[in-house]
């Protein structure tokens, strides 16, 4: 029984990156020798097994046959016969293909991979010249390694797909194998690489290999749509796109923030041609394509509601600073902001990403943003049940109780405002 730490863990101490995750590959081993030894088996898929006293994962060396379309057709065959380079063979990209001995680990979770490195597939040499070079035509087998590629080109945005990978991406997207992906394998992969640093490169991966067309076709056809030059410098609503989702990455937005920057603009890809390069109404019918993209995607909950008020309502955001106080505290309550405040400081971080994100515009100030959040905070400190209760003693009810607490937002927001 051999034991030999594989894939990111290795990736990123080449490269000199924090290790977090180390996943091991054991070699020689059947699964009752390893739970004979206390390991706990929890692959379903195949055998995999948590450490007694780690919890970290070991995985029988194995090799896959494909036998069927899409993500789960493959038959695993894993025996003490299996041989790591063997393992190797069947992962995506060379640079995730290398392995060293336990015996290279050194104090608090570091090691030494100078010495002792396996390498039979030349990941070195790609981390070298920053390059995604897929292992063995086996790569075709599995569509989830176009979302894989593109996800690390997210997180290594100095890295170039080799021409070859590319090349069969494109085939694997021509033959259908990308149209039997899951639903919630696309949407663990998308917002794994939605939270790298520079997540505009994963589109731009899957673009060139064709595949966001058929994964995101609401997302796709965002290129090439012109916009007003004099609001949108950079024009093309695409490129616009990717410069929000950057931006959104460089002020740190959480995860639902970084969905509704991708979402806000997707009915500017349905406008009419003859209205170009303006966009009336593509508010609404950006929500309605959302939610057809929520439901094809199982996207979770908050991100989905985060991104539909922000699709209804960022343009509305953008005009705020001309907005009167009624028209600010209507604004405040569509966004339902006062019972979940935390989620309008994300619209507002979606908003200000959306803005900044602009040729030209990249270190604007965004004013907008800290004034709705004091208007919010004017808002909160009204005293909603003396004024509702002092509206039932002068025998108002229903409606009209709420007319008189919305007014007393208004007049409070009022007082605060300019002039």
């Amino acid at each position: 029984m051999q034991v030999y730490l594989v894939g990111g863990a290795v990736r990123d101490a080449l490269l000199g990156l924090p290790v977090s995750d180390r996943d091991w590959v054991v070699v020689g081993a059947t699964p009752q020798v390893m739970i004979d030894q206390g390991y706990v088996p929890v692959g379903k898929d195949f055998p995999v097994f948590l450490h007694p006293r780690t919890h970290e994962e070991y995985a029988l060396a194995r090799t896959e046959r494909k036998t069927a379309p899409g993500y789960h057709g493959f038959v695993i065959h894993a025996a003490p016969d299996v041989t790591l380079e063997e393992d190797l063979a069947r992962r995506d990209i060379t640079i995730n293909a290398i392995a060293t001995h336990p015996d290279t680990i050194r104090d608090i979770g570091q090691f030494d991979t100078k010495n002792a490195l396996i390498d039979p597939f030349h990941g070195q040499q790609d981390l070298a010249n920053k390059v995604f070079r897929h292992v063995s035509p086996a790569f075709r087998e599995d569509p989830v390694r176009i979302l894989r590629v593109a996800r690390f080109a997210a997180r290594f945005a100095d890295f170039t797909v080799a021409p070859e990978t590319l090349a069969l991406m494109c085939e694997m997207v021509a033959d259908g194998e990308v149209d039997h992906l899951v639903p919630e394998r696309i949407w663990q992969e998308l917002s794994r690489g939605l939270m790298e640093a520079t997540p505009s490169r994963m589109f731009a991966v899957l673009r060139d290999c064709g595949a966001l067309q058929r994964l995101l076709p609401e997302v796709d056809r965002l290129w090439g749509v012109p916009q007003r030059a004099d609001y949108h410098p950079e024009v093309d609503t695409g490129v616009h796109l990717m410069m929000v989702l950057d931006m959104a990455a460089r002020l740190q937005a959480p995860l639902a923030v970084r969905f509704a920057c991708l979402c806000h603009d997707l009915g500017k890809g349905n406008t009419p041609a003859d209205v170009l390069p303006r966009h009336i109404g593509h508010e609404e019918r950006s929500a309605r394509l959302l939610k057809g993209l929520c439901e094809r995607l199982r996207v979770p909950t908050d991100c989905r509601e985060l991104a539909d008020v922000v699709a209804r309502e960022h343009s509305n955001v953008h005009r705020s600073t001309d907005f009167g106080a009624s028209a600010l505290v209507r604004l405040l309550e569509r966004c339902d902001a006062l019972r979940k405040p935390q989620r309008f400081s994300d619209i507002l971080l979606a908003c200000e990403s959306d803005a900044r994100g602009r040729l030209g515009h990249l270190d604007s100030p965004y004013p907008q943003r800290p004034r709705l959040l004091q208007v919010l905070a004017v808002m909160q400190a009204v005293d909603t049940k003396t004024i509702a209760q002092q509206a039932m003693d002068m025998g108002a009810s229903g409606s009209k109780v709420g007319d008189m607490v919305h007014q007393a937002r208004v007049t409070a927001v009022q007082s605060t405002l300019p002039g």
